[in-house]
């Protein structure tokens, strides 16, 4: 029997509209994105690591970041994630895809390699995810999707779904078989994704306050619970809504 692999594909563009630019951002010496690739590369259970960017001129950036910081690249259509991410997959043979975010510098490690446990012992499982039931901070966002599901929603997914790539697999349990992982804790009111310039904000002081390592959660909470302060700087921010159906 064939070793099971699961890819991680971190998808990654400069034409945010909110924060432009912000997967380049640097933060302590190395750019955003190279602390989310830093951090998917520190997962034992995952292959590869690959960054999904535009094939569009203006993130020729992104592409040579990605490839500095120690990932492979694919490039695809700017307006179709969905698109990119079956690229990745077929370029680079799964039989899972960790599907993270290049604007979320602090993931860690121990998250991502959870999420994929969970589907490493029950294969059959078609979708796992820590934001099914959200206790984790915005900012810790890890998903797992295989790889026959990704193939049917490129096929398949229209309209907003093929941005969020995966929003018609959980939004449709009857369908799909779904995992959710969940804190015992509900951090839930805490954000550590960087979307506005008050997110930078917080997210520059946390990594002021506790180094550039690679980042574990519970210190990430811990400080975040001890300055209201640095909390209060992202409290207003609204997260832009999903689909649900």
């Amino acid at each position: 029997m064939a070793p099971v692999r699961v890819n991680a594909v971190i998808q990654a563009r400069l034409s945010s509209t909110r924060l432009p630019g912000k997967v380049l951002r640097p933060l302590a010496g190395r750019s955003v994105l190279s602390w989310v690739v830093r951090a998917a590369a520190h997962v034992s259970s995952v292959s590869d690591v690959i960054v999904a960017t535009s094939s569009a001129a203006s993130d020729d950036p992104v592409a040579e970041e990605a490839a500095r910081s120690g990932a492979s690249v694919v490039r695809g259509p700017l307006d179709d994630v969905l698109a990119r991410y079956e690229l990745a997959a077929q370029t680079h043979p799964c039989d899972a895809v960790v599907r993270l975010t290049a604007d979320c510098p602090l993931h860690d490690p121990a998250l991502i390699a959870q999420v994929v446990g969970v589907w490493l012992a029950d294969p059959s499982l078609q979708y796992v995810s820590n934001v099914l039931v959200r206790r984790l901070p915005r900012g810790f966002d890890t998903e797992l999707v295989r790889r026959d599901v990704l193939a049917e929603q490129y096929e398949t997914a229209t309209g907003a779904h093929r941005e969020h790539v995966t929003s018609a697999v959980y939004s449709r349990p009857s369908v799909y078989r779904c995992a959710g992982v969940a804190a015992g804790e509900d951090d839930s009111d805490l954000r550590v994704t960087l979307d506005t310039a008050q997110d930078a904000a917080v997210i520059e002081g946390v990594v002021a306050a506790l180094g550039d390592g690679v980042p574990r959660w519970r210190d990430v909470v811990a400080l975040l619970r001890s300055r209201p302060d640095l909390v209060a700087l992202n409290s207003e921010v609204v997260q832009k809504p999903l689909p649900t159906a």
